[in-house]
Order: structure tokens, then sequence, then C-alpha cells
């Protein structure tokens, strides 16, 4: 009884030690901005992450914009899903499908350059509070925009506008512009078992 009396009163100790210090950095940081997200890596969720931060937003009623640079026209969950908040989202599929299938480098660059002058538009809306922006590494990655531009540009965005871009290889420039950037790591994936991508889970 004692033994766990004690461990109880450890474990309160240990909570609230680590709770004043949540608190102390919690009120340390005062600083308010729109923020240049990363998600990158060989790992599967980029793109499904940054549908989950646009969620998030679209829960507080926010205003955004998708702008789809490389995957094509296809049907997907998340396209799907975003229809119902149509009043609240401008979405723009620019791509026309994985460089592997157009085999065209021209097309890919005249999608990508539309798919730009889209978001720039976009960028220049002041009622948009988050842009994602799908696959825009694999632009750049391929040289299908100017790498210092298109940086430049997510530098200079408003003070109020968060980007989310997406997709392999993300650049170390742009990298070193974003305020956060997270890296999916490859561990384990289904595909290379055999099993197809899936309705619900890869689209």
């Amino acid at each position: 009884m004692n033994e766990t009396l004690d461990e109880d009163a450890r474990y309160r100790a240990k909570m609230a030690k680590r709770k004043a210090l949540q608190d102390a950095a919690v009120a340390s940081r005062s600083i308010e901005k729109g923020l240049l997200v990363v998600h990158t890596g060989s790992g599967k969720g980029k793109s499904t992450a940054g549908f989950g931060l646009l969620m998030r937003a679209l829960g507080h009623g926010w205003r955004c914009g998708v702008v789809q640079f490389i995957k094509g026209t296809w049907a997907t969950g998340e396209r799907a899903a975003v229809a119902r908040f149509s009043d609240l989202v401008a979405w723009h599929v620019m791509g026309e499908g994985f460089t592997w299938e157009t085999q065209d480098r021209a097309r890919d660059i005249r999608a990508a350059q539309a798919g730009w002058a889209r978001a720039r538009e976009l960028m220049e809306d002041p009622k948009i509070r988050l842009l994602l922006l799908d696959e825009l590494n694999i632009a750049l990655r391929y040289g299908y925009l100017p790498l210092d531009a298109v940086v430049a540009a997510l530098r200079a965005r408003r003070a109020d506008l968060n980007i989310v871009v997406t997709g392999r290889n993300a650049r170390p420039e742009l990298i070193e512009a974003a305020d956060l950037v997270t890296e999916m790591r490859l561990v384990k994936h289904h595909y290379d078992a055999g099993v197809r991508a899936q309705a619900g889970i890869e689209f």
C-alpha cells in the first residue's frame, strides 16, 4: 500500500514539474505569424498531412486554397471530402499526371508554370489563410520552376498566410526558408509486398 502511495506521489511530483516547464515554455512564445511548412521525405503521408492541416483550418472557418502541381485529375477521397466545403476552398488541379506518365518535359513545365501562376494569385488573395501547394517539391526538383524565384515569393508571403508545401526531395533552399519541416521516413510499405494502391488509403 505504501509503495503504491509513494509511486503516486512520485508521479504527481514528476507531472507537476513537467507542467511547470511546459507552462514556462508556452508563456515564452509570443510570436504569431503565417508559417511556411514543408512535408518531405521518402515515406508515405506528406500530402495526407497537408490535407490534415487543411481540414483543421476549415474547422476554424478559414478560407483555403489548394494547388496540385503533379497529380492528375483522377477522383480522390480528399477532393470529394473537401468539396463539401466548396464555399471555403479554392481547389485547382494543375498537374497532368506523374512525370513518368506524361513523358513530356515541355508539357510538364507548362503545367507547373500554370500551377505557380495560380498559386501566386491565391497568395495575393487576402481572404486565403492557408494554401496547400501539393507536390511543389517535385516541380522544383525537376527544374520545372525557377527555384530562387519560388523561394523568394514564399518568403515574401503575407504575414498572416500559412503555406504548406509537399513532395519528396525538398530543395535545401526551401528547407532553409521554412518555419517547420517534417521528413516522412519510409520504414515499411505494403506496396513492396504486392498490395496495390487503394481508394481511401492512397487516393
